[in-house]
């Protein structure tokens, strides 16, 4: 029989839980690519357009949204990502989808209008290399296919501190010489 456990190991229980929570990218998703790494070619499948392949992105900066039809947050910051999309920018925004069925996924974006290409995730390829324990998530990519930034959570991506964000870490990232 177990002892019971004391009023310390509870708080560290609590703690470490909290911990946890409090930093989605404390517990990583099997092959995710960090901040810094290169994210490898992957084929995506289009929800509202053709297939494209990861690396078709190659040689301008990419936003990538990632999200699903159930999740309120990543519907609430869609139309900040289609109104930044129609801004004249530097970068690609791309976003994908890790819903289970894409017909629920090309439902939403036919009833948005979408016009930011989306493609759906398969076998949580995606998921799991961008590290999308949490949604929404949007990743920062540079032109080489190197990761810069992740961001969990909604936002408005047309407001003026994203737009700072965006702004600033593309253009800290080292050029390739």
């Amino acid at each position: 029989m177990q002892a019971p456990k004391t009023p310390i190991q509870y708080r560290l229980s609590a703690l470490l839980l909290w911990l946890v929570l409090a930093n989605p990218s404390a517990a990583a998703t099997p092959g995710e690519v960090p901040i810094g790494g290169k994210l490898p070619d992957a084929a995506l499948q289009g929800l509202n357009g053709p297939p494209r392949h990861l690396s078709s992105f190659r040689g301008r900066p990419l936003l990538i949204n990632v999200w699903a039809s159930w999740c309120g947050p990543c519907k609430q910051e869609m139309a900040s990502l289609e109104r930044l999309a129609w801004q004249e920018q530097d970068f690609a925004i791309i976003g994908i989808s890790t819903d289970d069925y894409a017909d629920k996924a090309a439902s939403l974006l036919q009833g948005t209008h979408a016009t930011i290409s989306h493609f759906i995730d398969h076998d949580l390829q995606m998921e799991n290399m961008l590290g999308a324990s949490h949604l929404p998530l949007t990743v920062l990519v540079d032109a080489d296919g190197r990761v810069l930034q992740k961001i969990y959570g909604a936002r408005q991506w047309d407001g003026a501190d994203s737009l700072r964000l965006i702004h600033d870490t593309f253009h800290q990232a080292p050029r390739p010489r």
